[in-house]
């Protein structure tokens, strides 16, 4: 047994059968770089107030994820079709797991894309603004003092009118 820089990381020479299915699998440390780099930074974008940021970093994050499953997808063989070649053939689940995600992604990446350029339109700017039932939330818990969920309390201790739930 001995080891071999190939394009994909180093590669274990072996009469082993299962040895080699198992080296196989090794992603390449550059690749797995990659992967935590565009998620990381999606994630950070995600949390940001700004629409765009947010759309860029949801794209950022879903390439990561896709480029994570591709890499757990394992190494590439001939097309998975049986009888066609005597190689390993490649894992056909990965790729359509991928490939679902890209067209989630497109259509998310749209939506979200669109309501940036109409809040932009409307307002001069694409940033999430507070909700105003959020703030009330919290002055009226720090007011109490108390950390009960507001989910158990009472409409009428929000101060709303319990017939037509406003203020």
């Amino acid at each position: 047994m001995h080891w071999l820089a190939g394009s994909s990381g180093l590669v274990m020479v072996t009469d082993d059968p299962v040895a080699q299915i198992q080296t196989d699998r090794i992603p390449s440390l550059a690749l797995v770089l990659v992967v935590g780099i565009l998620v990381a930074t999606g994630v950070y974008l995600l949390l940001e107030r700004s629409l765009t940021r947010v759309l860029l970093g949801f794209v950022l994050a879903s390439n990561g994820i896709n480029l994570l499953i591709l890499l757990a997808g394992g190494a590439g063989g001939a097309a998975p079709i049986l009888g066609r070649s005597s190689e390993p053939i490649s894992d056909p689940l990965a790729q359509a797991m991928v490939l679902t995600s890209i067209v989630i992604t497109l259509a998310l990446t749209a939506f979200v894309g669109a309501m940036a350029y109409r809040s932009w339109q409307l307002y001069g700017h694409d940033e999430v603004q507070d909700d105003i039932e959020d703030r009330r939330v919290a002055r009226f818990m720090a007011e109490r003092g108390e950390d009960e969920d507001p989910a158990d309390l009472p409409e009428t201790a929000w101060g709303l009118d319990s017939d037509r739930g406003v203020a």
